[in-house]
């Protein structure tokens, strides 16, 4: 037999004499083909080795072996190892054997079997990286492994001089055996990036074995505001400006425009339209709870107002905290207080199965808002004063609390009427997921104008009917629950969110029943509808349930659309007439909390893809659909009349041009007035509610949003025949990360995560020390929480360019989501610093 040894790739050209390559033998006793495989046949068994000029050795083929070696003195041959373990890592070369053999050294036979160790590489953000996975022996303590572990990344390092980017321990025995006894690699590999290899004890060095990392980014020195006035000029870009129709032009029959006040819509409606139904209120069985027409209502305001004067001996601006459960009871002491001159705030009751959490809440809110008083059902009142209560809060401190179940029915002597519409008509207080509590003030004016502006947009007339399906304590919900009927007349249909957990069917079918034109719900409804419904749209139409009468479906949003979910929901409900049209979403904030809403004329919302890696250098870089890292973003509605939106950047505060990231600022006669307290952060937020831009139209006082977007004129056209401006918002500047010098936004993060594995049902990240924190929510069981460890690293690695310092695993359920269907990461960073999470792993990277 001959025997020679060549390079490992491309063509077989004979090695030095003292280099390792792959050993090809030519005799007589080789095999000499593989059934049936010609391709693999001709590169394995006729291999014609060649000198360095080119020439062929022999004029025999070769048979290329698949190991390792080289020639020695004396013609004797040395096999190294074999060359499917042969791993490259940034250029150099490894040899699996070699890695194993260093493994087994380190005191081998305490902690894992000889022969069950298993060595290869797996590539990662353009390198391959080296993945040991051994069987731990059951009788070695998890300390001892991870001794051992780090004993091993020791040796490894020090002589290789490479590192190991996981190690795993799984159970014994359950590594996939080979057909000659062994192990099979390719399918441990294999089950290794398809999590399905079930470890039990797993160490990360991300940080220490990825060094191909981008650069981080530097901030440029900033630009002063000439070359940006000559730079906007130069490049004619559009400033990005865009406006809603102009609320002055618009000649209507809107009657209730004479009254500056909401407290005189309401008696002017009790005078002339007594007994017109407002309000149609349904229980969890999707029967008809309670009704409010005009006159009721009125009537009922009146007894609150005159047990606010006469039993809780307020006097005019006085703060009042309504607690009620969503109900008619709610939309009357709130009339009630503006009839006696008190300024309401809308509090969700505390849930008496989690006091503990929910009750502080409701006493910081009535401490911050200064509340002289609460009104409240007697339920509610035995439970503020209950002795569970008085475990999660010092219930001696609350102000006086009045019930209103059984008022006397006496005649007010007159309605307070306010001295101008710029006095305070009531607060708006809500937690913002970065668990701040912020009050804002609206004013009479601003609330009238904001009823006016929603009006317009959905054409609410007394004859319309709309489905409402939110909570109705704080923003746009409120609005729509408490205020908008009043000033348009229309009738809304209450549905209590609470109820959908016992009957989920509850929103659609009341939809279908009334034929209802314009709903509106929250995501956290939606999500509830998608994930119950999904296998009942055929139950629902034997039903009769039909959405083929919905012509705009409007979830309430202060985030970025949600694409996804979204459209599962229009898809699934298609099936019972639900148009694809019809979904859309809203956007308000803090310091307006109606900036856009579909409404019922304009063309549909549009979607654009943009570049996830331009959008962390504050870029926006317009893609075509399906092209890598693109985002897809959709329009959030139309701009309601009245306002006028901008574009400034987050910096120097400048205008920014067409399809230009920065901050979205506001302007419009339904803006609050400002924070009555931001608790937590006064000094952050003075300049939110009176910014000028530094340059170009400096007269104009805008409200900062917070919230990261652009603008981007289309083709299309809208109501009132010019080019459509279409506002797309990117996400909180309060939420976003700042790492490696970029700025991302959790939730694309979080996105992909929940891709890299079928039991990954919720993620959410935050950072903490500079360490990216990623908390997953398993679906399933838990010898599958170590599998998601390597998984959830490598997806964020590779679609992100960041390293996961910390992975959490914990059982459904543990991410806190508010009442908007928003996640709360700062409350899971405190509960995971304060060690509460109880989870099933954490895993810290190295």
């Amino acid at each position: 037999a001959n025997m020679c040894v060549v390079k490992v790739d491309g063509t077989p050209y004979l090695c030095k004499a003292d280099e390792v390559g792959e050993i090809c033998v030519n005799s007589g006793a080789t095999g000499t083909a593989y059934f049936g495989l010609l391709g693999i046949t001709k590169n394995v068994f006729e291999a014609i080795p060649v000198t360095a000029a080119g020439m062929p050795v022999s004029d025999q083929p070769f048979t290329r072996t698949g190991l390792l070696g080289f020639v020695g003195p004396d013609y004797l041959v040395f096999v190294v190892g074999k060359l499917d373990g042969l791993m490259t890592v940034s250029g150099r070369r490894h040899n699996a054997d070699d890695v194993v053999a260093t493994a087994l050294a380190v005191e081998p036979m305490k902690f894992v079997y000889r022969g069950r160790i298993a060595v290869f590489s797996v590539p990662v953000l353009h390198d391959d990286r080296i993945v040991l996975v051994a069987e731990q022996r059951p009788d070695a303590s998890e300390e001892d492994s991870f001794q051992w572990m780090s004993r091993v990344l020791q040796a490894i390092d020090s002589i290789h001089q490479v590192g190991v980017y996981c190690l795993a321990l799984v159970p014994a025995n359950t590594l996939p055996k080979a057909p000659l006894g062994g192990i099979h690699i390719s399918e441990t590999k294999q089950r290794f990036l398809e999590g399905a290899l079930h470890p039990c004890n797993v160490l990360m060095c991300p940080h220490t074995c990825v060094t191909n990392l981008p650069k981080p980014r530097q901030k440029q020195p900033d630009v002063g505001p000439a070359s940006m006035i000559v730079g906007n000029l130069v490049a004619g870009k559009r400033i990005a400006q865009a406006s809603g129709r102009d609320v002055s032009q618009l000649e209507d029959n809107d009657q209730a425009r004479k009254f500056l006040y909401l407290a005189d819509v309401l008696q002017w409606r009790a005078q002339t339209t007594p007994d017109h139904p407002l309000f149609l209120l349904l229980n969890s069985k999707g029967t008809v709870a309670s009704t409010a027409s005009c006159m009721q209502l009125h009537k009922r305001a009146e007894r609150v107002a005159v047990a606010l004067l006469e039993k809780g001996r307020l006097s005019v601006g006085d703060h009042v905290a309504l607690v009620y459960p969503p109900g008619v009871d709610l939309i009357a002491t709130f009339y009630g207080c503006l009839y006696a001159g008190c300024v309401p705030i809308t509090v969700r009751p505390p849930h008496p199965q989690n006091l503990a959490t929910t009750l502080p809440t409701v006493k910081m809110i009535v401490e911050v808002s200064k509340s002289a008083c609460i009104l409240t059902t007697q339920a509610i009142m035995k439970l503020l004063r209950s002795k569970e209560a008085a475990a999660a809060v010092d219930i001696k401190t609350w102000p006086t609390i009045l019930d209103t179940d059984d008022m006397p029915k006496k005649k007010l002597a007159s309605v307070f009427r306010p001295t101008s519409p710029d006095m305070l008509a009531y607060l708006d207080f809500s937690v913002s997921t970065t668990g701040i509590l912020a009050g804002v003030k609206m004013s009479h004016a601003a609330t009238s104008a904001l009823c006016r502006s929603i009006k317009l947009q959905c054409e609410l007339y007394p004859s319309r009917q709309i489905a409402i399906c939110l909570d109705p304590y704080c923003g746009l919900g409120f609005a729509l629950w408490c205020l908008c009927s009043i000033y348009s007349g229309h009738q809304s249909i209450l549905v209590p969110p609470l109820e959908l957990e016992s009957n989920v069917s509850l929103w659609l079918s009341a939809v279908s029943q009334y034929k209802v034109r314009v709903t509106f719900c929250s995501y956290s409804v939606m999500e509830m509808c998608t994930k119950g419904l999904g296998t009942q749209t055929d139950v629902l139409r034997m039903k009769g349930v039909n959405l083929s009468c919905v012509r705009t479906c409007m979830v309430v949003a202060e985030e970025r659309p949600r694409i996804t979910l979204t459209q599962s929901f229009s898809k699934l409900f298609k099936d019972l007439g639900l148009s694809a049209r019809a979904v859309s979403t809203t956007f308000g904030c803090r310091v307006n909390v109606a900036i856009c809403l579909q409404g019922t004329a304009g063309p549909d919302p549009t979607t654009v893809y943009v570049d996830m890696r331009a959008l962390r250098h504050d870029r926006v870089r317009l893609v075509e659909r399906g092209s890598p890292h693109s985002l897809p973003l959709m329009e959030s509605g139309k701009i309601l009349p009245g306002v006028k939106v901008i574009i400034a950047h987050t910096e120097t505060k400048g205008p920014l041009g067409d399809s230009h990231l920065g901050e979205i600022w506001v302007s419009s006669p339904h803006n609050a007035t400002g924070y009555y307290t931001v608790y937590g952060e006064e000094a952050l937020h003075a300049d939110h509610f009176t910014a000028r831009l530094s340059f170009g139209d400096t007269q104009t006082v805008w409200a900062r949003t917070g919230y990261l977007g652009f603008l981007r004129r289309t083709e299309l056209t809208d109501a009132s025949g010019e080019r459509h401006d279409a506002l797309y918002v990117v996400g909180s500047l309060d939420e976003t990360l700042e790492l490696r010098g970029m700025r991302y936004h959790p939730i694309d993060i979080e996105t992909s995560v929940i891709r890299a594995h079928k039991s990954i049902a919720e993620c959410a990240v935050f950072t903490w020390t500079n360490l990216l924190v990623v908390v997953v929510e398993l679906e399933g069981a838990e010898q599958e929480a170590l599998d998601l460890v390597a998984l959830v690293t490598n997806v964020v690695l590779e679609e992100h360019y960041l390293i996961v310092g910390v992975v959490v695993i914990v059982d459904p359920g543990v991410i806190p989501i508010n009442s908007r269907g928003e996640k709360q990461r700062m409350h899971l960073r405190d509960g995971f610093l304060a060690d509460q999470l109880d989870p099933i792993y954490v895993a810290y990277n190295m």
